[in-house]
């Protein structure tokens, strides 16, 4: 099982370094790849990107949890997010090639040509700030799995994953991520299939794993009891938060890149197509697998939920194949983290720092220092791989998405109405969080309400100025 896990990972690794022969040793190179990338990269990184150490660990962990209701979050989580590509994906990447930035926060405060350096500065400090959060979720998700099958302690898998991520952001970038992402997405998708196709296969069938979820109190509802009580729309919150939780991928820097890394606005179609297919069929065979783990992990007291698929692996495919799962997740987590540690690079010197040609060592020195960082917090970090994405999650879009849609809809507002509308949103989501309302309405709801709210009402139409 370790010689197939480091055998695969290797070939990951390899396949992402590989990608320094098409490096040019520019700025715009290491974080856009040149704007090059093909529409079936796009599509495939992006739902590696999306998914990573939070579908492998998360969502399975919490489907295993929860049962039933994790089916609406997959098909809230998809819908909301489709329905917002089909408005904001495009514009922001004309945007992108409109104004020549490599940021996201770049492209958002000089939409019109005009740099806001105000703006800019303050969307990337809110960036480093929950993407770090986040990275280091993704090197404590990928520490989880090899504590499982390994025994190795939780540190280790972290160390190891951030020598991954420096090896990637050394060797070329964003275009290395990409690569890593598209090769993780075609190897787990079959894996996946394979854990699932043994996982029924063994329960007998469909219909007796089905018996035996129904056996388990609570399990098969639709709906949690706490959201059904009367007079109280809770089952409808549910859902409608997990539909605005997809629509808030237009908030996340290190997903959008990839949107904005495309080859031209006319490969979008093409690109969003390898998006939501792969999606929505990943997503569907994690959570069928999220389901039948608590049939086979039935003893809930003595065991971490987001342990489950690892676990399960182990107990029910051939070492060879453990392998290879676990070297899927562990390059997922992997490419995301690096992902989120080059947004955070970005950030730091494109957004941050004064505008000028960034020399190329500065800013691999920059990724070095954010991985450091990202590390150490997943050494420290208590917190599940869920809950911690959840809140980086729901923060960055309640700060960012009101502005990006605001703008798609052709609207200009003030650097004063924006900075107000970023804060407003973020203050949102953690006084929501103080209260302990999450647990009934995803936080990112309010917050993106309130962020829109601010520039719908304070903000004129372009050219009635």
């Amino acid at each position: 099982m370790i010689v197939s896990f480091v055998g695969f990972l290797l070939l990951f690794t390899l396949i992402g370094i590989s990608s320094v022969k098409l490096s040019r040793g520019t700025g715009r190179d290491y974080y856009l790849a040149g704007s090059s990338v093909k529409p079936w990269l796009t599509g495939l990184s992006a739902v590696a990107t999306n998914n990573s150490g939070y579908m492998f660990i998360g969502v399975i962990g919490y489907t295993y949890v929860t049962g039933f209701p994790a089916i609406w979050l997959m098909l809230g989580w998809i819908t909301g997010d489709f329905l917002g590509s089909l408005f904001v994906h495009a514009r922001l990447r004309a945007a992108t090639g409109r104004c020549d930035e490599v940021s996201y926060a770049g492209v958002l405060s000089n939409w019109y040509g005009a740099r806001n350096n105000a703006i800019q500065r303050t969307i990337g400090a809110i960036s480093i700030l929950f993407l770090l959060a986040y990275a280091s979720a993704q090197l404590v998700a990928g520490s989880k799995a090899l504590y499982v099958l390994f025994g190795w302690p939780e540190s280790a898998g972290a160390i190891l994953g951030a020598v991954l991520v420096v090896a990637y952001c050394m060797a070329g970038g964003i275009r290395a991520s990409i690569w890593t992402d598209a090769a993780q997405s075609l190897v787990m998708i079959v894996a996946m299939g394979l854990l699932l196709t043994v996982a029924v296969d063994s329960l007998g069938g469909v219909a007796t794993a089905y018996g035996a979820m129904r056996d388990i109190p609570g399990f098969t509802q639709w709906f949690p009891d706490e959201l059904l009580l009367p007079g109280v729309p809770g089952a409808a919150l549910f859902v409608l938060g997990w539909m605005v939780a997809g629509l808030s991928v237009i908030g996340q820097p290190h997903v959008m890149v990839r949107f904005m890394a495309l080859d031209n606005v006319q490969s979008m179609r093409t690109a969003r197509t390898w998006y939501y297919l792969w999606f929505a069929v990943f997503h569907a065979m994690a959570v069928a697998v999220g389901l039948l783990s608590r049939v086979y992990l039935a003893d809930t007291s003595a065991f971490d939920a987001e342990l489950a698929l690892p676990t399960m692996a182990l107990e029910l495919l051939p070492a060879p194949l453990v392998g290879l799962i676990l070297a899927g997740i562990f390059a997922a987590t992997m490419s995301t983290a690096d992902s989120l540690v080059l947004s955070c690079s970005a950030s730091l010197t494109h957004d941050l720092m004064p505008h000028r040609e960034v020399r190329p060592l500065l800013i691999k020195l920059s990724t070095v220092a954010i991985t450091a960082i990202a590390l150490a917090l997943a050494l420290a970090n208590n917190q599940s791989v869920f809950s911690l994405v959840i809140l980086a999650w729901s923060a960055l879009a309640s700060a960012f998405a009101p502005l990006l849609i605001v703008l798609c809809l052709g609207k200009r507002p003030n650097q004063a109405t924006s900075l107000v509308a970023i804060v407003a949103g973020l203050a949102v989501v953690f006084v929501w969080r103080l209260l302990g309302w999450e647990q009934f309405l995803y936080e990112g709801l309010p917050g993106m309400l309130a962020g829109l709210a601010i520039l719908l009402l304070n903000t004129a139409p372009r050219g009635e100025r």
